[in-house]
């Protein structure tokens, strides 16, 4: 093992599903982690194969898809977890079991409500299942940031023995400070020896994941386990795309550390993660914030034109953030098209290529400048291959009086096309109304989110929406593009009513 590699593990499919509103399909998941692929990390915890179908199904089809990366499954320390997973990863090329209990006295005594010596012997016996399955077991001492540090080498000393190979010692409830985290991964370094990677994973409840993961490869650490745009529980992980830009760029300290992380996919990944899960990173956020290398401020204008570095440490470009230039319009052909998509880091077979093409000259005739974001949110909304079961044809709306409004919408289903109108409190509502009438199916709106994918008056509207439907317990996402926003959202409630007849029917 290079001792200077930092092993880069994501976990946006798995704690960054966990965001609240965040849930997505098989066939969305597929598309990230193809494209994490093109990123370069080096483990994809796929998600957590006990949890549901759904989820199982997911890891095993990213395991059938993914070549150059060790696919992880999540998996508690019990047997039934362990199998489940193993079974779920067994196509991957690259396979990898991650198990887990909690080592902190609050977890065992309020959660578990096990002993110590129950803990140890049950940590021991899973990762000695694990290991009939997979030579690679992964296990995590679940809140060691507020575990006592004599038990958790106990148990790590306890777990490599029985045929661990990476010991994840995750601060699960963001408690701890940079210094503290690092004084525990400096001892554990230092007692574990080169008999396990020792790898850490940091909430951000106190806005330190980043610093605490910088702290910790500081002290030895050698994995890092992160999720794109900083996705997850509460306040969510840290960012992968933080820490491995805070590594290139900050070289004079970390050298010769160094990840194998493309960072021209930055920027695609964030922007793909975004447009699937419906979370926009927040405007200020580092790195990939729409406002990251945005200067308002005259001086810094001015130092800016004069010399870019004197206030941007980081090109746009360094994460594939080209600048949002004009760059095709109605008359550009297939060849210039393809190119396009090539450059922004889409790698379309024949049959996608020809629907975007159609799609982009649709779009041409409808909005006279085109920028890179408007072909990314176009091309994101294209590849994700939900069977379209309903499509929209057509859209027709007014307004009434007292706030109230009329929408008629003409579906297409088994090649008829099924027209019908209703009322609404708001144009929305009558749209989604006439949806449910025509598909039968009801859904109860949970989120519905506007925002406009590049500038200008004409700009496409990027509808998202959380919808309930009937029988299912769980929200489903719907995406929608279009230049009118009403149409849009046709589009993006007709999307999750797909999407969640998709996951029933699978």
């Amino acid at each position: 093992m290079d001792k200077n590699k930092i092993i880069v593990f994501d976990t946006t499919l798995r704690d960054g599903e966990q965001s609240p509103g965040a849930s997505m399909n098989t066939e969305e998941k597929i598309q990230i982690a193809l494209q994490l692929e093109r990123l370069g990390v080096d483990v994809m915890e796929a998600g957590f194969a006990a949890a549901s179908a759904g989820d199982f199904d997911a890891i095993n089809q990213i395991a059938k898809q993914i070549n150059n990366i060790r696919i992880a499954s999540l998996a508690r320390a019990l047997e039934k977890d362990i199998k489940v997973a193993a079974d779920a990863i067994a196509p991957a090329k690259n396979r990898r079991i991650h198990t887990f209990i909690a080592t902190s006295s609050i977890h065992m005594e309020h959660k578990l409500k096990m002993a110590s010596e129950e803990v140890i012997k049950r940590a021991v016996e899973s990762v000695k299942y694990a290991k009939t399955f997979v030579d690679d077991v992964e296990f995590s001492c679940e809140d060691a940031g507020r575990s006592d540090i004599v038990f958790l080498k106990e148990i790590c000393a306890a777990v490599v023995e029985a045929g661990a190979t990476t010991l994840n010692l995750p601060d699960t409830v963001g408690f701890r400070m940079p210094y503290e985290i690092a004084k525990m991964i400096e001892e554990m370094v230092k007692f574990i020896g080169d008999k396990a990677i020792i790898s850490v994973h940091n909430h951000n409840d106190l806005g330190l994941a980043v610093a605490n993961t910088l702290a910790s490869i500081k002290a030895g650490a050698r994995q890092v386990e992160c999720t794109i745009n900083g996705l997850g529980e509460r306040a969510g992980n840290a960012a992968l795309e933080e820490i491995v830009m805070t590594l290139k760029t900050r070289n004079d300290e970390f050298a010769p550390l160094y990840t194998d992380i493309v960072a021209k996919e930055i920027y695609a990944t964030s922007r793909l993660v975004a447009s699937i899960t419906g979370i926009e990173p927040q405007p200020n956020k580092a790195i990939v914030g729409k406002n990251a290398f945005a200067h308002e401020s005259g001086i810094h204008q001015d130092g800016v034109l004069k010399c870019a570095s004197t206030y941007e440490i980081i090109r746009a470009e360094d994460i594939g953030a080209e600048k949002n230039s004009l760059v095709l319009g109605k008359h550009s052909g297939r060849h210039a098209f393809k190119d396009k998509l090539i450059n922004l880091g889409f790698d379309l077979d024949d049959s996608e290529l020809n629907e975007a093409f159609i799609k982009f000259k649709d779009l041409c005739d409808k909005k006279k400048d085109i920028f890179d974001d408007d072909i990314r949110a176009l091309v994101s909304n294209e590849i994700i291959k939900i069977p379209q079961i309903y499509e929209v044809e057509k859209l027709s709306t007014s307004s009434c009086n007292k706030g109230h409004a009329s929408a008629a919408v003409s579906i297409k289903f088994n090649d008829e096309i099924i027209s019908d109108a209703a009322l609404g409190n708001g144009t929305a509502d009558a749209i989604f109304k006439v949806i449910d009438r025509i598909s039968n199916i009801n859904g109860e709106l949970k989120d519905y989110k506007v925002n406009a994918v590049s500038q200008g008056k004409d700009a496409l509207a990027k509808i998202t929406v959380k919808v309930v439907f009937e029988d299912s317990n769980n929200a489903t996402i719907g995406h929608g593009l279009d230049i009118d926003t009403m149409m849009a959202s046709a589009k993006a409630y007709v999307s999750a009513l797909n999407s969640y007849l998709s996951m029933k029917n699978r």
